[in-house]
C-alpha cells in the first residue's frame, strides 16, 4: 500500500522538468502531481515526455495554468487539488505569494532559491525567515533553498560538522560548470536571475563582517576533481547568509563560481550598453526592463540540454579542528555529466543538479525524516538521509581529505 502524497509543482522551466521526472521515478512517494504554470503548454510538454520516457511510472500527472503572483488564484488551485505540499520552482520574486497561499490553505512548502524583489537586485533570507512563527503556529513546514547551491551545499556543510569537525573555521563553496552548449552566449538557468547575480557586487564573510567586492574582482585557479582546473570568481550566494548564522565558529565563508572568458566578454559588452539593467525604459509606448528583453532573445536554459557536453562539479571545502582535535581540511563534492542528464530526464546538468535535491527534500518532508513545523534551511536538518538519497537518485557524493583545493 502506497502512502498517498499529492504535490503541486509550480513552474515549468528546466528545473521543474527535472523535479517532475524524478517524482515520476519515485512513484512510491509521489502518487499525484499537478504541474502549474503561467504557460500551460510547457507543463503539458513535461507530462508528455514523462509518458514517453517513463511509461511504467504509477504517478499520475496533470497540468493547470496559474499566475504565481496572485494569492487568491494560488489558493483556489491548492484547494481544488488538495496537495500535502507545494514545490516552488517558479521565480524567486514569487516565493512570498506562494508561501502566503500555503499558509492560507494549510500545506507545506519547499523552494530552491530565496526571495528577491523584482525591482531591486537584492536577495536575502529576512523576508522568508519572518514567516517562522506563522508556519510553526499552523503546524506547517517551509524548507528554503533546497536545490544544489543553495541546498546540497548546506547539507554538505552539515555533514562536515556532524562527521568531520569539532569546529569549522573556513568554508569555501565551489561551483564549476565545465560544460559546452555550443552557443555564443547563453545562461544555464533563468537569464534574469543569473545575470543579476553575476553583475552584482561580490561579498564574502570574514571575522563577523561582510566584505564587499567589485563584480568578479577576486579569482583563483581551483582544481575540480575528476573535471578540470578552472579560474573561479568570488560571488555572493545566499547560503552564505544562513551558514554563518547556523555555524557560528566560521571565521570566513566564500562562494566561488567558474566563468569562461567568452562568457565574461559577452556579459561586459551587454552590461556596458545597458542590456542587463533592471530599470524599465520606454519602448514604443511600453515599459520594458532591458534584462527582460534580453531574456526573451537568449536561448531558454531548457533548450540547451540536447547537445550539452562536459560535467559540473560542485563541492564544499571545510577547514578547522577535526573530531580528533587536530587541524583538518575536507572536501565533499558531486560530479555530474550533462549528456547523462539528457539521456535520463532530457535536461542539462545545471537543471538536474538543482531539481534532484528539490525532489529529495520534498520526499524527506513527506516521509517524516525532515518534517517539523516552522521555516528551515537545509543545514539545520540531518544530512545523513539526504546523502543516502543523493547517492540513490543520481547525484553520487565523493569526499577528499587532507587536500586543500581552495587556497587562502
Amino acid at each position: 500500500m502506497r502512502a498517498m502524497s499529492k504535490v503541486i509543482i509550480i513552474g515549468a522551466g528546466g528545473v521543474a522538468n527535472v523535479v517532475a521526472k524524478k517524482c515520476a521515478q519515485n512513484d512510491s512517494v509521489f502518487t499525484e502531481v499537478l504541474i502549474a504554470t503561467r504557460t500551460v503548454a510547457k507543463a503539458d510538454k513535461i507530462v508528455a515526455e514523462i509518458k514517453e520516457h517513463m511509461p511504467d511510472s504509477r504517478a499520475v500527472f496533470t497540468t493547470a495554468t496559474v499566475d504565481a503572483d496572485n494569492v487568491p488564484e494560488l489558493v483556489k488551485l491548492i484547494n481544488d487539488f488538495g496537495p500535502k505540499m507545494v514545490i516552488n520552482v517558479a521565480l524567486p520574486y514569487q516565493d512570498l505569494t506562494i508561501m502566503d497561499a500555503c499558509l492560507e490553505t494549510g500545506v507545506h512548502y519547499l523552494d530552491t532559491a530565496n526571495y528577491e524583489p523584482k525591482d531591486v537586485a537584492k536577495f536575502e533570507y529576512s523576508w522568508q525567515w519572518a514567516y517562522q512563527d506563522r508556519f510553526k503556529e499552523k503546524g506547517l513546514m517551509a524548507l528554503l533553498g533546497c536545490g544544489f547551491d543553495p541546498g546540497a551545499t548546506q547539507a554538505f556543510t552539515a555533514h562536515h560538522a556532524k562527521h568531520h569537525f569539532q569546529e569549522i573555521h573556513y568554508l569555501d563553496i565551489v561551483d564549476c560548470n565545465n560544460g559546452n552548449h555550443g552557443k555564443a552566449f547563453a545562461t544555464n538557468f533563468n537569464p534574469e536571475i543569473n545575470i543579476r547575480e553575476i553583475t552584482a557586487n561580490g561579498r564574502y564573510y570574514e571575522n563577523g563582517e561582510w566584505v564587499e567586492t567589485q563584480p568578479l574582482e577576486i579569482s583563483q585557479d581551483i582544481y575540480y576533481p575528476k573535471v578540470a582546473t578552472r579560474k573561479s570568481f568570488v560571488l555572493y550566494h545566499e547560503e552564505l547568509e544562513s551558514l554563518v548564522k547556523h555555524f557560528p565558529t566560521i571565521k570566513r565563508a566564500r562562494f566561488w563560481m567558474t566563468f569562461g572568458e567568452a562568457y565574461i566578454k559577452h556579459l561586459n559588452v551587454l552590461e556596458g550598453i545597458g542590456m542587463t539593467s533592471i530599470e524599465p525604459i520606454d519602448f514604443r509606448g511600453m515599459k520594458v526592463a532591458p534584462i527582460e528583453f534580453l531574456k526573451a532573445v537568449l536561448p531558454a536554459p531548457e533548450s540547451l540540454a540536447a547537445g550539452y557536453s562536459g560535467q559540473t562539479c560542485i563541492g564544499v571545502q571545510a577547514k578547522g579542528i577535526g573530531k580528533d582535535g587536530q587541524p583538518k581540511v575536507h572536501f565533499v563534492y558531486n560530479v555530474k555529466d550533462h549528456a547523462d542528464c539528457y539521456r535520463e530526464v532530457q535536461a542539462q546538468g545545471v537543471s538536474y543538479t538543482t531539481g534532484v535535491p528539490a525532489m529529495i527534500g520534498a520526499m524527506l518532508m513527506l516521509n517524516g525524516n525532515w518534517m517539523q513545523p516552522g521555516v528551515w534551511n537545509v543545514e539545520q536538518l540531518d544530512p545523513d538521509p539526504f546523502f543516502d538519497a543523493m547517492n540513490k537518485w543520481g547525484l553520487p557524493i565523493n569526499e577528499l581529505t587532507d587536500i586543500e583545493l581552495v587556497k587562502d
